[in-house]
């Protein structure tokens, strides 16, 4: 995995050992950002499970950690591999401008290729202009091929 990590610790794969820590940090990020959170002990019990699969992976970055990504793989009729949806890009802010999530989008890319993806999706809310431009810079795009109109996310809570 790339490293980028200002103390020479570069991301790596989080295990069902560190779900306490992932939870932490997930629940920062939510905290941060004035989103709703299950709270650490929910977050914690999720990816317990949720680690110790191969459907979800979360990459950690810094000793403690201090940044993440979280993945989630799929199948898709598209595709020869999976298709990978980065849900979360997280550094704690103290230590933002260093190049850790950097790093940690350059590893998730490099998972998603090793694991035979061809696609890896990402879903960012419009009025985020510094995440927008941070994806963006590394060759993101919210238009297909040939096409101007930004393509749009839609959901429904069950």
């Amino acid at each position: 995995m790339t490293s980028g990590d200002p103390a020479g610790h570069g991301p790596r794969r989080a295990t069902a050992d560190d779900a306490a820590v992932v939870a932490r940090l997930l629940h920062d990020f939510n905290t941060e950002f004035s989103t709703p959170t299950p709270g650490v002990g929910e977050l914690q019990a999720r990816l317990t499970q949720l680690l110790a699969g191969d459907d979800v992976v979360v990459l950690l970055t810094g000793e403690p950690a201090s940044g993440l990504a979280v993945l989630s793989f799929r199948p898709n009729v598209w595709y020869q591999g999976p298709v990978a949806i980065l849900d979360e890009l997280y550094v704690r802010p103290e230590l933002r401008g260093r190049r850790l999530g950097s790093a940690l989008l350059d590893a998730a890319l490099d998972l998603v290729r090793g694991r035979g993806g061809e696609l890896m999706e990402i879903n960012v809310d419009g009025e985020d202009t510094d995440a927008r431009r941070f994806y963006e810079a590394r060759g993101f795009t919210n238009t297909e091929p040939n096409q101007t109109d930004p393509m749009l996310y839609y959901y429904r809570e069950l």
